[in-house]
């Protein structure tokens, strides 16, 4: 596997906080030449102040893929590493989660991160080198209640990157599914605010579990720069795992989804998000 060459840039997506912006200063701190781009460059300015290229990329418009690498391009860059970070949890139970909010949790979820590997990975190709990073989660390997479409999004880029990794083998290029538990971030702020609930719902009883999965992911959390830091010192090494877990709970709930019967994970997912109280 030939690894990407430090004088190739780095592009991740996402970076206006939590994760995103922590992957960017973490490359940076190791000497990577990174851009970094979200939907805001004004989220961004810290980084602008500490020396990392920002653009303005909203991942779900073609338009703007094309025109984020056109300049960069033009700026003589190549992507060693794309790390599609940009992802959000669309919440609530999915009786009540509309037929929009499922089309945007896959459009920013599993959509995007393919097609901006569709625009790199040519120029991979032909130099037989470069690096595909898919920022993931358990959720996608241990779903829950009221996550549905987040866990079903995260499921599908499991899924998806596995096979881009055997098939983007031959030609040299590395490519990782990240699985992270639980990281400090705002994702439990967008998350509380993008719940679904309808006022007829047959969930309004459990209202306050419903809303507690949203915020679940930081209860105990890894700090992003920690996280970061460990993320990017596995994917310099020449040989980068093709899964890397890391954070609060990366490795129990894979573990408790192997391990335990699927009545007893019901039964215990059930009790942590009130279901049992509606019986």
């Amino acid at each position: 596997m030939t690894r990407p060459h430090l004088d190739d840039i780095v592009l991740i997506t996402g970076c206006s906080s939590g994760i995103g912006k922590a992957l960017a200063l973490a490359f940076h701190r190791q000497g990577h030449k990174v851009v970094a781009t979200a939907r805001r460059l004004q989220a961004m300015q810290d980084l602008a102040e500490a020396g990392i290229r920002t653009l303005a990329l909203d991942v779900t418009q073609a338009s703007d893929i094309q025109r984020v690498l056109d300049q960069l391009r033009d700026a003589g860059c190549t992507v060693g590493t794309l790390v599609n970070n940009a992802g959000y949890g669309a919440m609530g139970p999915l009786l009540d989660l509309p037929h929009a909010e499922w089309q945007k949790q896959f459009d920013v979820n599993v959509f995007a991160p393919m097609a901006l590997t569709r625009a790199v990975v040519s120029e991979m190709i032909k130099r037989r080198s470069g690096q595909i990073v898919n920022i993931s989660s358990v959720s996608g390997v241990m779903p829950t209640p009221f996550a549905g479409a987040y866990c079903a999004s995260k499921a599908a880029l499991n899924a998806a990157t596995d096979s881009l990794r055997m098939e983007l083998r031959p030609f040299g290029i590395s490519v990782v599914t990240v699985q992270p538990g639980g990281i400090e971030s705002a994702f439990g702020e967008r998350a509380a605010d993008q719940v679904s609930m309808a006022p007829d719902s047959p969930y309004q009883p459990i209202r306050a579990g419903v809303l507690s999965r949203a915020n679940e992911s930081q209860a105990g959390a890894t700090p992003a720069d920690v996280f970061a830091s460990a993320l990017v010192a596995q994917l310099d090494r020449p040989y980068p795992p093709a899964v890397i877990r890391l954070g609060q709970k990366s490795t129990l709930m894979p573990l408790m989804r192997w391990l335990l019967p699927i009545a007893w994970i019901d039964r215990i997912l059930s009790k942590r998000f009130s279901l049992n109280r509606l019986r």
